[in-house]
């Protein structure tokens, strides 16, 4: 098998489907793919939507329903079922062009041992989506993440899998990706390999959600920089002295209750956010962060 696409999902039954049928279209022989998705735990009517579209796949397609156990564990038994050379992985909210796998396959071929990064195209509609043609607007620095990355099987096995400790949300795929940097593998760009993802904009109803990811983030950004203190983490993570005195002294203004009064100006709850309201929102969640980083440091 060339290429295993491996991919998890939580709840996105909404989603899931059109992101399915993308992957049953590729422009590349069935028989020498497969997809292997991981049903976390799903409660939305993701398991009977899987079986529904089961029959219309062309390639191997395996799939595991199992309760939730999070998504590094459940990228790690996706890989154990993988019989791919390359494991290509997408998030379950990535709606995939005809042309991913083949892509992904040619530059690997070119490039043997390499991590290949594909270009993330953000929409807010599957219904209405751009050319897909990568421009620096879409630009995105990271080595590994997962919403369009590849790489061989073989380096899985020489730098181990997704750090398990890694049980709420975020940093396990940049994690790996500083193991495989340290390892001298190369991340490549193929600005080709397009995806697009579903990115709409939140709404008032969103706001208490960004804000708990954002404290999850920073729980699991501890993690990541008492696992690794490498500069790079602490940048990444913002867990550096200038960081902390900033976000420390915005704390001690009116700041986070301008930021309040600004998100209560919504008049319908369910309508997307002004571009205000949006700023207003991702900064409280920023602040939320740096507050749960300094709740979670030991003193």
């Amino acid at each position: 098998m060339d290429l295993t696409v491996q991919l998890s999902t939580y709840n996105r039954a909404h989603l899931l489907g059109r992101v399915l049928e993308a992957l049953f279209a590729q422009d590349y022989d069935p028989q020498r793919y497969e997809i292997v998705l991981i049903n976390d735990g799903s409660s939305d009517g993701t398991h009977d939507l899987i079986e529904r579209l089961r029959p219309q796949a062309p390639c191997r397609f395996d799939v595991v329903h199992q309760e939730n156990v999070g998504l590094a564990k459940g990228r790690n038994i996706g890989i154990a079922r993988a019989t791919g050379e390359i494991i290509l992985f997408i998030d379950d909210d990535i709606l995939s062009t005809p042309v991913l796998v083949r892509e992904h396959m040619a530059m690997h071929a070119e490039h043997p041992r390499a991590i290949v990064r594909g270009a993330v195209l953000n929409v807010e509609s599957f219904d209405e989506l751009p050319p897909p043609i990568w421009t620096i607007k879409n630009y995105s620095g990271n080595y590994f993440w997962t919403s369009n990355v590849s790489l061989p099987r073989a380096l899985l096995d020489e730098v181990g899998l997704f750090n398990e400790s890694f049980s709420e949300y975020g940093w396990e795929d940049l994690e790996i990706g500083l193991r495989l940097r340290h390892a001298g593998v190369p991340s490549l760009f193929n600005p080709r390999a397009v995806v697009y993802h579903h990115k709409p904009r939140p709404t008032a109803h969103d706001i208490a959600g960004m804000v708990r990811q954002a404290r999850a983030q920073a729980r699991t950004a501890r993690q990541f920089r008492a696992l690794n203190s490498h500069w790079r983490v602490a940048l990444a993570t913002g867990q550096t002295a200038p960081h902390t005195l900033l976000h420390r002294a915005l704390r001690g203004t009116r700041y986070t209750r301008t930021l309040l009064t600004a998100l209560g100006t919504v008049q319908d709850v369910s309508a997307p956010l002004s571009l205000l309201q949006l700023a207003a929102a991702r900064a409280l969640a920023r602040e939320a962060y740096f507050e749960e980083l300094e709740r979670s440091t030991p003193r």
